[in-house]
């Protein structure tokens, strides 16, 4: 009998936020655990949520109440050697308590490496807690995946941000090792898949996709799919320590998280067992070239959340925040309006064509000419109606890409540029009669000119972008007074 309930614990990460989703629409209950709660508010409107960490057992015991299955999807990543006794101490406490819920199957996602190799203290780590899950009493299913291609994924970001910024890289010795890369769609697959599988059964199953190639191999096949032109020089003397700076200086990831990554980069991560290919026949895993292609797609995805922008948690993004989030440089700007939530939904739909921009529409029509002059749309389509708007209606040089009215409208960008852009505006209720307005633009660079690009105009976004919502709130305040004159005259 399938699992009823089912315990994520790891809930606000890259795995457990797409996991989540799938093992509703597959009509399981689903119980998320996350040390803050508030992070998940609204996130999964069919989940119930609780707050809870794997070091306290009080509340570990509350989240594994009356559960089934549960996935630990939860690991230290850190460059200090005290990582590897948390994890330890952390994964003996919640096999203990599972096994005291009655929890009958826990589900953990590790990483590739044979145990006979000298591993990286992580990946080590990461088959260390497989044992200890394992020798909890409680079925356990390990999964060992290498690096997970999917827009997201702390590996993959890493070399998506070398490659795009880099025409020319000057790459360590690892980059010759061999790796099996699979992409999230096919991770997903299995985790799903397991909950299927026989009960009272522990078994370690190595995934991964349908292309062994090399760390340099990825590189130059991911450039050329995004049609860049890159070298890759390969020099001996690049420490771990060394790239992990490198990676820290040219990328948004840190040194305290590029270098464990790099050091675990050093061992061959290839399946070995073809226990997964038996056991799961129906999931045949896809290509690396493919798996990049998906990764890359922002407009739908083979999941339950149709768009990368669904699946993209823009509330973990701070307030007039400028910056990079898997792979979209962003620009977000957030202001409250005294107006009811249609009101500044009405507004920000009737943007473009006659009635302009609302703030500084001289330079929107410098940035027409100049689009016009690169071969592009420029500002010549306006729109179709003033008032009224759907979905694929051209708006100046945007197209309308997702619209739900009187909430979110979202645009795409159709002018010349060194990447794709989109623009976003939400209108959400916050009580009293406001409305939180978000205003976010994406970028999504293509190689270096792209992100040269971006930060030559960002002056020109910070004027423009923030003056544009603050605009936006002043409309509907005001329409808002004109409708209450209205009623009481």
């Amino acid at each position: 009998m399938s699992p009823r309930r089912i315990l994520v614990t790891g809930a606000t990460g890259y795995i457990g936020g797409r996991l989540i989703p799938r093992l509703i629409e597959a009509g399981y209950t689903v119980r998320c655990m996350a040390r803050d709660a508030k992070r998940l508010d609204g996130r999964f409107p069919y989940a119930e949520i609780v707050e809870g960490d794997v070091f306290d057992e009080r509340s570990l015991r509350a989240a594994c109440t009356d559960v089934d299955a549960a996935y630990y999807l939860v690991h230290s990543m850190s460059d200090s050697r005290e990582f590897e006794e948390r994890d330890r101490a952390a994964a003996e406490l919640f096999g203990r308590i599972a096994r005291e819920s009655g929890v009958r199957r826990i589900v953990y996602l590790g990483g590739l490496g044979s145990d006979d190799e000298k591993l990286s203290h992580h990946l080590r780590s990461r088959h260390e807690v497989g044992e200890i899950l394992r020798a909890s009493g409680v079925a356990c299913t390990e999964f060992r995946a290498a690096m997970i291609v999917g827009s997201g994924s702390i590996s993959f970001e890493m070399m998506r941000y070398l490659t795009e910024r880099l025409p020319v890289m000057i790459a360590p010795r690892w980059v010759t090792t061999l790796s099996q890369p699979i992409s999230v769609r096919d991770v997903l697959l299995y985790l799903v898949a397991a909950l299927d599988l026989p009960e009272h059964e522990s078994k370690i199953y190595e995934i991964g996709g349908a292309d062994t190639i090399t760390y340099r191999d990825m590189m130059l096949r991911y450039a050329r799919i995004r049609h860049l032109h890159r070298r890759v020089i390969i020099v001996p003397f690049f420490t771990p320590r060394l790239s992990s700076y490198w990676v820290h200086i040219v990328t948004p990831i840190s040194a305290r998280l590029a270098q464990p990554l790099i050091l675990g980069l050093s061992n061959e991560v290839i399946v070995r067992d073809p226990s997964a290919t038996v056991d799961f026949p129906q999931i045949v895993p896809e290509g690396f070239d493919l798996a990049v292609t998906r990764a890359l797609d922002r407009y739908r995805t083979n999941a339950p959340e149709t768009t990368w922008f669904d699946a993209f948690d823009l509330r973990g993004v701070p307030t007039n925040f400028s910056g990079v989030r898997e792979g979209m440089l962003i620009d977000r700007r957030e202001c409250a309006a005294k107006a009811p939530q249609h009101v500044v939904a009405s507004v920000f739909s009737q943007l473009g064509g006659k009635r302009g921009w609302l703030y500084g529409n001289w330079l929107w029509r410098v940035r027409g000419i100049m689009d016009r002059a690169m071969g592009g749309v420029g500002l010549r389509r306006g729109r179709r109606s003033a008032t009224d708007l759907r979905l694929g209606d051209a708006v100046d040089f945007w197209r309308v890409e997702a619209y739900e009215p009187g909430h979110l409208l979202r645009l795409r960008a159709e002018m010349k540029l060194p990447g794709e852009a989109w623009l976003e505006f939400a209108a959400d209720a916050v009580g009293d009669g406001t409305t939180r307005l978000t205003q976010t633009a994406f970028f999504e660079p293509r190689g270096l000119l792209g992100l040269l690009y971006w930060y030559a105009v960002a002056p020109f976004h910070a004027f423009i972008f923030g003056g544009m919502a603050r605009a936006i709130a002043v409309e509907a305040e005001r329409a808002t007074s004109r409708l209450q004159e209205r009623s009481t005259g």
